[in-house]
């Protein structure tokens, strides 16, 4: 199951889920969180990616 299969719809339940478990304070803190983490994993690949075509 991709993500382009969840669609609006569920996109919005997943929302209003996260709403109601987090409350409307956290949620950006949560974002930002995830936002980071994903910026530091994509960092990583393009450094092992690189590393990758240097021994080549």
């Amino acid at each position: 199951m991709s993500l382009s299969s969840i669609g609006i719809p569920g996109l919005i339940l997943i929302l209003i889920i996260a709403l109601i478990v987090f409350g409307p304070s956290k949620l950006p803190e949560i974002g930002k969180a995830a936002g980071s983490t994903l910026k530091e994993f994509k960092k990583a690949t393009t450094e092992l990616v690189q590393d990758e075509k240097q021994e080549k």
